[in-house]
């Protein structure tokens, strides 16, 4: 282990240094300057060495005389000074890491601006041959990896530049990218991606086996491995230690109010208390005699003249808001209430409505029943008033309180007689307290308490009347209250107050005071005392006298590393008289009162002991080399209190005594102590009433009191205080004190970089284990590359000196971490905002890959089931993940109105000779006018016009190609009949988009070159458009095919109809982008066109006199069958609505319903989103505009994805107000081999749903579970199976049917399947085709039946219903792609349940997508806030997918609304958005790369 030891460091050269700070401090010199300057003064006297310093046995661990600390760094707002030794430890551990490691180049941080990603830093630590964590485990990218300690981390992005505004862009459809390698430029995305993999590739320190990590099952009930290597306590039961016993004194008062009453009289006009104001004067506040009026008006008025309908009577609570220079009036409502034996409740002042910690006051204010609140004058003008009005709002979780101001009361009538008094035993006050938790706790002290404290208190500190006590803590709790107020009082002290405002403009004035005032005893703290040091030998200084001071006392003496601020004050101030043993730390806390106190006598005994980080970490003393980096220097905090006696139990289980080596929480046993929780009595009865056991397991009784302070005893009966519980860490099997880890983050460089006093250190639970995370506020006008090279070099700093792994570092702006009205930091607030991402950090890195250690592995998968197996199975339980759908009646028995057909050519023929007058199709616009009509008769010749035009302008043969690019219009449909009638096979293409060329023209010329069509059709408006300067800009117009414009074409007769020799040709092209990103075609013969249109008749009960409603695209799958093909088939009339228009009008689609009264209506996801989004608040609207949806019996959503559950019921919930049936909404599902596999009719049953174990998916299994029951996920059956359709459930690696436990992939075979591939090479085209739509099972019944494969994951259960044929129905679950899937250490996750997780883990986050990239995943998040929210997010991701799905985010993208692509059924173009990320193409607004 390395050390740091600074031998002779001469004074000059510490004076030297001191200097230099103050030079910085006023800007003459800059902080780089300041660091070597100061390292070429101490290197001469620096010695580092390696070594491991021994420990010792069983000693205390004191040393008579301790080296003290060579320099200080001093800040007004310090609350926790580190000498210069310190901060070369830290230094020194963080150069042996660098000399282990090595630099390189790491991941940099993105800035967004006018010129795109700028990177920032280039360091980090160097690479190991050592796999990524976990990836022996078969992962898929390193979802548990770490990397060691490190000099230099991962830099997350810089802060981010303002917002612009953000604009929805239209829907992208996706094309096969990457080309030209994405990132392939040096410090690219990609780059970057593979510099943070060799990162992660280093070994790290301390990590368990992998035989350790835990499973799915476990991970609950995980409990660290106990270390073999842990030092354990070795010495003998510490028994409990008295203090010595409480005399009995006759002038003791017999109360408090007595002893008022005895000063009133006897030191009537003699001071009581003066507060200093903010010049530096102090002023008397009131004497004895004053006091002692002051309180009896206050309980006269309480209990005779409160007014506003308020009766208070002895016993009732009130609540004390006093700012803390108002102790005067404090002292008067406080003994007030005590003359009225009515409880006070003192608390600060909230400064607005949503104080920090306000709620939870509110909470206690509620449980203790308090309806008024006594204050003064000046609280209540700085209270914050209602708008406009001249009365105090109401805070935020508080009663309703009714304010009183004590400060002009009269006079009690002289009749008055306080009540009797209560007996000892009554509760006299109640102190307020915080739990770990942040939860606010009443600690209830009684009368016999306060009084036994007041003694004891006067006892141990040797108080004499009339004697003068400068006090710089806050009168209404702790130490200030208890010595300010109340022992004041009982020993007639004059009490001098300076308040902490003026302490911050005025750090000396208390020093001054005790001059002026010859005072002899002080209450004050660390923090105030550190803040005088640099300042101790300026000129105001020179007639300072301390000689007359007896005591110091030092409020958080507890805190470890106030030590180093007690000897600089003593150093700076022993000239000034100061004697060593007036400086006095005690302990204490609002449970106990005072605990111990170091007496303030030259006899007085005390201790130092150079301890272990180490192992007090593992709750065990031991000694620890001087200079050790990882040494402790502890002081005794004194003597337990006259009359008490403490026991030192373990932290953990059952009250067991500790041995004498060994770290406990502290208990006394006393009268002078609090005696419940106000309203908690299980909580009280484990807090106030504790029986310590021995090492005979016989109970020790006397009923202790927690005190909630860790430490242990010492030599000669001296108390060693090294942490609280509130303040500790659990790791593993070890605790660490956040007081020592703020030590260690202070001191790494640059110093000066964040306020020392403004800095939280907490723990979040994460997959069962506590983490650590340091919050810290930024100085302004910081560089990024300072915060990120600090950030980097904490995170090795932690690890080398305490072996902990932090979870993350946040960086917030000056003044925005939640405080409390005293200044304090707030940190359950803090924790709490981090935890729901409202910190709005400036800086931060997350680092899960090093923290996390605990990530479960899966099980060894199931042996494979031979065919046989399966077969005897399926009979023996069943069921079966097979399903047969009754076969569609074929002929014309299933028409109504005509003949069979064969073609479409031919039932488009049929319906204009015989129903030549019957409307096929109706358009309308954005505002939901009729804008065009299409009877059959018409539509037929505008095809056979059409057809005529490809055969004499384009010169097309039967069997040629067309592509068609149209806009959603009935000329569209018009086109591919032309096609038809001639026998050339049209391609439907999506047209460019005028405002996005860039973009959608590539995409148009792609798919017209895959298909090899040899004429464009489209219409005037488009043809303008790509025969543009803008187009020939894009794309090379000149070589596209021959463009036709079929808007007026002259009126012409086909001599002849092609008729296909068999319905087995192809019928149409449907290209579309997969998947995977590849853009193909697949071909669609007339055979399953025709099967289609039956397949909707015959689900939906179509015929000529029903109408439905389209509001989907009519570019490829299930949305062109609707569109163009069903409704000549049955000769319904059909509604199209252009899904464009609604961004334009979102109630168009509605209105249409409604208006129309529809019947049947199809759509897509990205509809019914966008009325969930724009309508969701406008149900009032749709009513008073007489939206009606009753007539509505089917909404069938169209989609190639699970069902949206979610989506579904929230649609179907909020639109059931304008009369939307509940049943009607309905998914259908389909895919690229085959458009329509499950579609939901009218008279069909309702879609069932089903919950299932999502850690069963993972695995691909399928178990049922209870609602609600722990990890139950819904999922919705994908309609119903088409008649016609065989399905059947397969592994996609074996080829052999899934038993009906497992998840397999849904292989299809139905006639209209499509029959292969078109647009990709011809060996690629004849292997995939006979891979996709011939495949053949392995084992099962039937191995020669051929199947198309959907490339989704589901499977099948039995259904309650039967067919018609009264035969069992399997229902069908698709739970999502294959291709899509992501494998993460052995488990299958799909996106949509990652992305599920991440919109639903922040409010402002619109939408999400997860994709993997070269073995880390990668979360896409779109940001609906301002910019500087953006950083908001980064934790509370990592966070929720760690918590959900055990996943690490590798790396964390926030963008711009509109960023994720999306095609026009609503579904996330993942590759597409993952090819322009690694191609650098996206322009995010922050990329966080987590360690």
């Amino acid at each position: 282990m390395a050390s740091v030891e600074l031998h002779g460091v001469p004074p000059d050269v510490l004076e030297k240094i001191r200097a230099l700070e103050e030079e910085l401090n006023e800007g003459d010199i800059t902080q780089q300057g300041f660091e070597k300057k100061k390292a070429k003064l101490l290197a001469p006297y620096l010695t580092i060495s390696d070594g491991t310093g021994s420990l010792g046995s069983n000693s205390s661990g004191r040393s008579s005389s301790p080296q003290p600390p060579a320099y200080v760094e001093h800040d007004s707002h310090q609350h926790h000074v580190e000498s210069h030794a310190r901060s070369a430890m830290v230094q020194a551990a963080l150069e042996r890491n660098r000399h282990e490691h090595g630099p390189e180049l790491q991941p940099m941080s993105f800035r967004r601006n006018t010129g795109g990603l700028v990177p920032l830093l280039s360091v980090s630590p160097s690479p190991s041959s050592e796999a990524l964590s976990q990836e022996s485990r078969g992962s898929s990218f390193g979802g548990g990896g770490g990397s060691g300690s490190l000099t230099h981390g991962v830099a997350p992005p810089t802060a981010p530049k303002p917002r612009r505004a953000p604009a929805r862009p239209q829907n992208v459809e996706g094309m096969t990218g990457g080309g030209g390698g994405p990132g392939a430029a040096k410090g690219g995305v990609s780059h970057k991606i593979q510099q943070l993999l060799n990162t992660l590739k280093r070994p790290k320190k301390n990590r368990r086996p992998i035989e350790e990590y835990f499973r799915d099952e476990d991970i609950a009930e995980a409990r660290p491995a106990e270390d073999p290597s842990a030092p354990r306590p070795v010495g003998p039961t510490m028994q409990p230690v008295s203090g010595v016993p409480l005399e009995s004194r006759q002038d003791w008062h017999r109360n408090l109010e007595a002893a008022i009453q005895h000063h009133s009289s006897t030191l009537g006009k003699h001071p009581a208390i003066s507060v200093v104001d903010s010049h530096g004067k102090a002023s008397v506040a009131c004497t004895y005699s004053k006091l002692a009026l002051r309180s009896q008006k206050v309980a006269h008025f309480l209990l005779n003249k409160l007014g506003g309908g308020k009766q208070i009577q002895p016993g009732d609570r009130v609540a004390l808001v006093f700012r803390n220079d108002e102790a005067a009036t404090f002292a008067s409502a406080f003994w007030g209430c005590l003359y009225a034996a009515i409880i006070p409740v003192a608390i600060h002042p909230p400064l607005s409505r949503d104080d920090p910690g306000g709620q939870q006051i509110g909470f206690l204010l509620n449980s203790l029943g308090v309806t008024v609140a006594i204050t003064s004058d000046t609280t209540v003008k700085s209270l914050p008033k209602e708008e406009g009005k001249d009365f105090i709002i109401h805070f935020k979780g508080w009663p309703r309180l009714t304010w009183f101001s004590i400060d002009h009361l009269p006079k009690p009538s002289r009749d008055f007689t306080p009540p009797p008094r209560p007996s000892p035993d009554t509760t006299a006050y109640i102190e307020f307290t915080t739990a770990k938790d942040g939860s606010a706790l009443g600690v209830t002290v009684t009368r016999g308490a306060l009084l036994t404290h007041c003694r004891s208190l006067t006892t141990a500190c040797q108080y004499k009347e009339g004697e003068v006590v400068v006090c710089t803590e806050d009168p209404k709790r702790s130490i200030g209250l208890w010595h300010g107020i109340m022992a004041a009082a009982y020993n007639g002290l004059h009490v001098v107050f300076v308040p902490p405002t003026v302490m911050a403009t005025l750090p000396t004035v208390w020093l001054h005071m005790i001059t002026k005032q010859k005072a002899t005893s002080v209450i004050s703290s660390s923090h105030s005392i550190s803040a005088c040091i640099s300042l101790s030998q300026h000129k105001e200084m020179r007639d300072l006298k301390l000689d007359n001071v007896r005591m110091i006392l030092l409020d958080d003496g507890v805190n470890p590393w106030s030590l180093a601020s007690s000897d600089m004050f003593f150093e700076a101030f022993t000239v000034k008289g100061l004697n060593r043993e007036a400086l006095c730390p005690c302990a204490g806390s609002p449970e106990t009162l005072t605990l111990s106190l170091r007496r303030p006598s030259p006899n007085t005994p005390s201790g130092r002991g150079v301890m272990s980080i180490s192992g007090l970490s593992y709750g065990v003393v031991r000694v620890e080399e001087p200079g050790s980096i990882t040494s402790l220097t502890l002081q005794d905090v004194g003597l337990v209190m006259p009359g008490a006696r403490v026991a030192v139990i373990k932290i953990n289980g059952l009250p067991y005594l500790c041995k004498t080596d060994e770290v406990g929480e502290i208990c006394v046993q006393t009268t002078a102590a609090g005696s419940t929780y106000w309203g908690l009595q299980g909580k009280s009865t484990n807090t106030f009433k504790v029986d310590p056991i021995d090492e005979n397991d016989r109970i020790i009784q006397g009923g202790y009191v927690r005190s909630g302070l860790l430490g242990f005893v010492g030599e000669g009966g001296l108390l060693f205080v090294c942490g609280n519980m509130n303040g500790l860490i659990q790791i593993g099997n070890r605790r660490h004190n956040t007081e020592d880890l703020i030590a260690t983050v202070m001191a790494v460089e640059p110093h000066g970089f964040i306020y020392k006093g403004r800095i939280a250190i907490f723990s979040v639970t994460v997959l069962k284990e506590e983490r650590v995370v340091v919050v810290a506020e930024q100085k302004p006008n910081c560089t990024d590359e300072v915060a990120f090279t600090w950030m980097n070099s904490v995170v090795p700093a932690a690890e080398s000196i305490h072996g902990i792994y932090l979870y993350g570092i946040v960086l917030v702006g000056h003044g925005k971490l939640p405080k409390y009205p005293d200044g304090t930091v707030h940190v359950q607030d803090t924790r709490a905002k981090f935890m729901e991402g409202s910190l709005h950090p400036v800086n931060l890195l997350m680092c899960p890959y090093q923290c996390i250690n605990n990530l479960p592995v899966p099980k060894s998968p199931p042996p494979n089931i031979s065919g046989a197996a399966q077969i005897i199975g399926d009979l023996v339980t069943g069921r079966t993940n097979q399903a047969v759908a009754a076969p569609l009646s074929g002929g014309g028995s299933d028409e109504t109105d005509g003949p069979s057909f064969d073609f479409l050519s031919d039932a488009l023929q049929w319906r204009a000779v015989n129903r030549a007058d019957d409307i096929l199709y109706t358009q309308v616009d954005s505002r939901g006018h009729t804008v065009k009509s299409i009877t059959t008769l018409q539509l037929h010749k505008k095809a056979e016009r059409i057809g005529a035009c490809l055969i004499e302008k384009a010169k097309l043969n039967s069997g040629d190609h067309a592509a068609l690019v149209y806009s959603p219009s009935l000329e569209l449909i018009a086109a591919i009949y032309g096609c038809l009638y001639v026998g050339v096979v049209p391609v439907v293409v999506k047209p460019p988009a005028p405002s996005n060329l860039s973009g959608s023209l590539p995409a148009m010329k792609l798919t017209v070159e895959l298909s090899n069509a040899r004429a464009i059709l489209t219409a005037h408006n488009l043809a303008k458009i790509l025969k543009s300067k803008e187009a020939s800009q894009v794309i090379d117009v000149k070589s596209l095919p021959n463009i036709l414009e079929t808007d007026e074409l002259p009126k012409k007769k086909l001599d002849k109809f092609y008729k296909p020799p068999t319905p087995e040709l192809i019928a149409y092209l449907d290209f579309a982008v997969s998947t995977t990103g590849v853009l193909s075609g697949v071909k669609i013969t007339h055979a399953a066109v025709l099967s289609m249109c039956r397949a909707h008749r015959y689900c939906s009960e179509l015929y000529p006199s029903r109408d439905i409603a389209l509001c989907l695209d009519p570019y490829s799958g299930l949305g062109l069958v609707l569109w163009c093909f069903s409704g000549v088939y049955a000769g319904h009339t059909t509604v199209l609505i252009n899904p464009y228009d609604l961004e334009v009008n979102p109630m168009l689609w509605l209105t249409v319903l409604s208006s129309g009264k529809i019947r049947d209506t199809y759509c897509s996801y990205s509809v019914v989103d966008l009325c969930m989004r724009e309508l969701g608040n406008s149900i009032e609207s749709l009513q008073s505009k007489n939206i009606n949806l009753s007539s509505l019996r089917s909404c069938v959503i169209v989609s190639e994805e699970r069902p949206r559950t979610q989506l579904i019921t929230s649609f179907s919930t909020l639109f059931g107000i304008v009369g939307l049936p509940s049943r009607a909404v309905s998914a259908a599902f389909g895919c690229r081999v085959n458009p329509m596999i499950c579609f939901q009719g009218p008279r069909q049953p309702e879609s069932s749903s089903v919950y299932v174990d999502s850690r069963a998916l993972r695995l691909d299994r399928m178990v049922v579970l209870e609602k609600g029951a722990p990890y139950s996920m819904c999922l919705t059956e994908s309609a119903k199976i088409v008649n016609g359709c065989q399905i059947v459930i397969v592994n996609p690696e074996t080829k052999t049917p899934c038993a009906h436990t497992e998840i397999g992939e849904i292989w299809v075979s139905c006639i209209h399947n499509g029959i292969g591939y078109y647009g990709l090479k011809d060996s690629v085209n004849d292997s995939l085709t006979q891979e996709h739509f011939k495949a053949t099972l392995v084992g099962g019944i039937d191995m020669t039946a051929t199947y198309a494969r959907t490339g989704y994951l589901g499977f099948m259960m039995p259904s309650a219903s039967r067919d018609e044929a009264h035969d069992a129905v399997n229902n069908l679950f698709v739970i999502g792609s294959v291709d899509e899937s992501l494998t993460v250490r052995g488990y299958r996750y799909h996106p949509v349940d990652l992305e599920a997780t991440v919109i639903r883990c922040h409010k402002n986050i619109i939408n999400g997508v997860v994709f993997t990239s070269n073995k880390l995943l990668v979360v896409v998040a779109e940001l609906n806030g301002d910019e500087n929210e953006a950083l908001d997010l980064v934790p509370v991701i990592t966070t929720s997918l760690l918590e959900e799905h055990q996943v690490v985010a590798g790396i964390v993208v926030v963008a711009d609304p509109g960023t994720i692509p999306i095609n026009s059924r609503g579904e996330k173009q993942r590759i597409h958005l993952r090819d322009t990320f690694l191609a650098d193409e996206m322009d995010p607004i922050y990329v966080a790369y987590n360690l």
